[in-house]
């Protein structure tokens, strides 16, 4: 059975965040259980997706919970960069996805300032693109 569709196109944020991720070398888009996912031979950006509560501080559901982020960024993010990312509120660690390297931007969170979208868009896109892609963003 085929995920439900998760979002709509006037979608908080998703109209920026689709201008930003297909102005990238060869990118799409395509829809992957239920969410919209941008695509340059793997995945480096998609919108929406769930969390599940491990620490309880100023949250009102159980640990073990999913909490779902609807309007939010998923972006892989270099290892370098997940320690100042993570201890950001606005950022949270997505279930499925975190563990490969994954990061969520919750777009309800704060207002969202689309330069940093940009670059965490771009910096996911350099580390699953491929290295002729990479030469073409490069050469812009």
């Amino acid at each position: 059975m085929p995920h439900p569709i998760m979002f709509r196109d006037d979608d908080p944020g998703l109209a920026e965040l689709r201008k930003i991720a297909l102005g990238l070398p060869e990118a799409y888009e395509k829809v992957t259980h239920g969410r919209p996912g941008f695509f340059a031979a793997k995945m480096f950006a998609s919108y929406g997706g769930n969390s599940k509560v491990t620490r309880p501080p100023g949250v009102t559901v159980a640990a073990g919970e999913m909490v779902a982020y609807p309007h939010s960024l998923l972006v892989k993010v270099d290892e370098s960069e997940r320690r100042a990312l993570e201890s950001d509120a606005r950022f949270y660690y997505p279930a499925y996805m975190g563990p490969s390297g994954w990061l969520g931007l919750d777009f309800t969170a704060a207002t969202v300032d689309w330069d940093e979208v940009a670059e965490l868009v771009d910096a996911s896109y350099r580390l699953v693109a491929p290295a002729k892609l990479l030469r073409q963003l490069d050469e812009r």
